[in-house]
């Protein structure tokens, strides 16, 4: 098969490094930073680093802790014009080190992070643990979210925004087409057929290849870096490249269970504690997403990253719905008075300050239930 091109790696590397040196730089200590998706799934100048980030214990005090992340990644910003593709966003996630260890990150989401600093054989062990635990319903439903946000037509390439992209936007849109189309069904499909969890996308092309498709996964592979290689002038049509990605992406669904036929499996014993952490340590760093959203570097374009923040707190507000019903208490009770306060409906920046707003006048409610379970 054509190999993809590891000649990105270093440049990843060194913004995974600059990244670091900003969040000290910003009083920000972290235990580890990892990134999603494999080195190889990287691919400059397209892809951006979705940051991870893992601290010792809870900061004292989660909106300042914000209110620094967002400057420092504003700073890591203003080190290039490219940076606004390649960090798109402030991270995704703020775990403790704590939650890792007692299992609390789903294992899915584990299995895909790489390195950017911290120590190597701790993450490794991490990851060994996230393929060897049992295959569950939280497994089922992480990759099937990955495939119902794209079948059926609701992958729309217009929604994968050019505000921020400064150079070859033919290349970027068979870049979409390749890598946030194609390749995540994919990567979501092999791991439903054979119950593994794949660590990332270049390595669900390569290494589930059912008869009949390896094609696709060549074809694909060799069109996400034909700009890098310096033959666009061989590359396909948009439009015929979106043809050849439904076809495949159908020929893969093929050989994948129903979900009827997955209803023996378990619920993961804690996958009410997974489906908590991983909500908490989303909202953990939402407030520094808005205001880096409201208040961008020079050049930087946002809107996009505004409206799409609705589609985050929608699914926040599912799992405290659930919790105050289903959780302790004191769980309720937190849940309850939570959910609350996370915008409904589109979001806007007047929405978004509203919330800014409202974070800020509930901050020992937003405190508690961010530390919830954290230590």
């Amino acid at each position: 098969m054509t190999a993809a091109p590891t000649a990105a790696s270093p440049m990843y590397e060194d913004l995974g490094a600059l990244y670091a040196r900003e969040l000290t730089r910003h009083g920000i200590q972290t235990a580890m930073l990892t990134h999603k998706w494999q080195r190889s799934d990287l691919l400059a100048p397209h892809s951006d680093l979705d940051v991870r980030v893992l601290l010792d214990k809870p900061p004292a005090d989660w909106l300042e802790w914000n209110r620094r992340l967002a400057a420092a990644h504003s700073a890591a910003i203003g080190h290039s014009p490219s940076n606004r593709r390649l960090l798109e966003h402030p991270p995704g996630f703020a775990f403790t080190v704590s939650e890792v260890h007692r299992r609390r990150v789903s294992p899915p989401e584990l299995a895909t992070w790489t390195l950017i600093d911290g120590h190597a054989p701790t993450l490794q062990r991490w990851k060994s643990h996230a393929q060897m635990v049992p295959w569950s319903r939280t497994d089922e439903r992480f990759y099937r979210a990955i495939l119902d946000a794209r079948l059926d037509g609701r992958y729309q390439l217009t929604a994968d925004s050019t505000d921020n992209v400064t150079s070859d936007l033919p290349g970027y849109h068979r870049h979409c087409i390749a890598w946030h189309y194609l390749a995540p069904c994919w990567f979501a499909a092999a791991a439903l057929a054979t119950r593994t969890r794949c660590p990332g996308k270049s390595a669900a092309l390569r290494q589930w290849r059912p008869s009949g498709l390896e094609r696709y996964a060549e074809r694909f592979l060799h069109y996400a870096h034909v700009d890098q290689a310096g033959a666009a002038g061989r590359a396909p049509a948009i439009r015929d490249m979106l043809r050849a990605a439904d076809r495949a992406v159908n020929a893969a669904m093929r050989h994948i269970p129903t979900p009827e036929s997955s209803e023996e499996l378990a619920d993961a014993e804690d996958s009410r504690t997974v489906t908590r952490t991983m909500t908490a340590a989303m909202l953990r760093v939402r407030v520094a997403r808005w205001l880096y959203y409201l208040n961008p570097p020079p050049g930087v374009a946002t809107d996009y990253l505004i409206a799409r923040e609705a589609k985050e707190l929608r699914a926040a507000a599912e799992v405290l719905r659930s919790m105050a019903t289903k959780e302790a208490a004191p769980e309720q009770h937190l849940a309850t008075r939570m959910v609350s306060l996370l915008p409904t409906g589109p979001t806007t920046p007047a929405v978004l300050r509203d919330a800014l707003t409202a974070w800020d006048r509930e901050r020992t409610l937003v405190e508690d239930f961010l530390t919830l379970h954290s230590t």
